[in-house]
């Protein structure tokens, strides 16, 4: 049995396996083809934090895949009383075929993959959010072929984005550059831990330089609105605009792993724009999870 909490959960082979065949998987979806590899299977979706794109996507992939999911809110559960987590693995395991979680704090997600009799995927924490990067290696390939060997600049805040970005530049092999300005850095650790090409920068331009995929994500994380204008001010430096993009390579792509606030981290001509892929890399998040769950649950 396996868990998806953190990219460096599956090899490079096996990740580069789970791409090439969420490119399959969304080709016999575009033609109609029914596969339904979990029938019979159930997915328990726990939320503590909101979503849009991380319900639909989880949740038409167990639909499309002959499968069913739950869907547990705070509201929903003993845990958003006070049950030990420990216990909450214990039970919702025994009664599921796999649990998906999005929550604050990473231990949590690990905490109950310990104690958990199925696979636990990490659907987003404050320190991680492998499957959108999933989506994104998904979306890269489609469009450009392998990532392995590319200039990947993210631009922003050192946050649970780019500290899956990190993991990812190990485990796909590109060289990465990091945009943040001073105090919004990635967590050293998450860097030192890293097998690969990194550089750390406080000047979006110097960064994007050449860059093959430029990323960036909002200001302000769920859990720290009340720093957004803190954020905007330290921030104001670090959009992605028309300037950053025109020094990175000229078949540079972007992305953004939406919600984007227009006018802040991205300007809508370039979120708007030819290079940017940011509605198919959404999209992406179902096939990608599809290649995931199938990996992790088809007999």
């Amino acid at each position: 049995m396996k868990h998806f909490l953190t990219l460096k959960d599956l090899t490079p082979a096996e990740l580069k396996l789970l791409i090439n065949r969420a490119i399959e998987l969304k080709k016999l979806h575009k033609h109609g083809e029914i596969y339904q590899p979990l029938t019979g299977k159930v997915l328990a979706m726990i939320f503590e934090k909101s979503s849009t794109r991380t319900r639909v996507s989880f949740e038409s992939a167990m639909v499309q895949f002959g499968g069913g999911s739950i869907f547990l809110s705070p509201d929903d559960t003993q845990l958003g009383r006070g049950e030990p987590v420990e216990d909450s693995a214990r039970v919702i395991s025994s009664m599921v075929d796999a649990v998906m979680i999005r929550t604050f704090e990473h231990s949590k997600v690990e905490t109950f993959a310990k104690y958990s009799s199925v696979p636990v995927i990490n659907a987003l924490t404050d320190e991680f959010h492998p499957c959108q990067l999933l989506a994104d290696m998904q979306t890269y390939q489609e469009h450009r072929g392998s990532i392995e060997g590319k200039k990947v600049v993210w631009i922003g805040d050192g946050n649970n984005m780019c500290h899956s970005y990190i993991n990812a530049a190990q485990q796909f092999g590109f060289e990465l550059h990091i945009a943040t300005p001073k105090g919004y850095e990635p967590d050293q650790a998450i860097v030192d831990a890293a097998d690969a090409t990194i550089q750390l920068f406080n000047d979006p331009i110097a960064a994007t330089q050449g860059a093959d995929l430029v990323v960036t994500d909002v200001w302000a994380s769920m859990g720290q609105e009340e720093e957004q204008r803190k954020r905007e001010l330290a921030f104001a430096d670090f959009q992605v605009n028309s300037a950053v993009m025109a020094v990175a390579a000229k078949d540079a792509l972007f992305m953004h792993c939406l919600p984007a606030h227009r006018g802040e981290e991205v300007s809508a001509e370039v979120i708007d724009g030819a290079q940017s892929v940011v509605w198919d890399e959404a999209e992406n998040r179902l096939h990608a999870q599809k290649a995931l769950l199938e990996f992790l649950l088809a007999d």
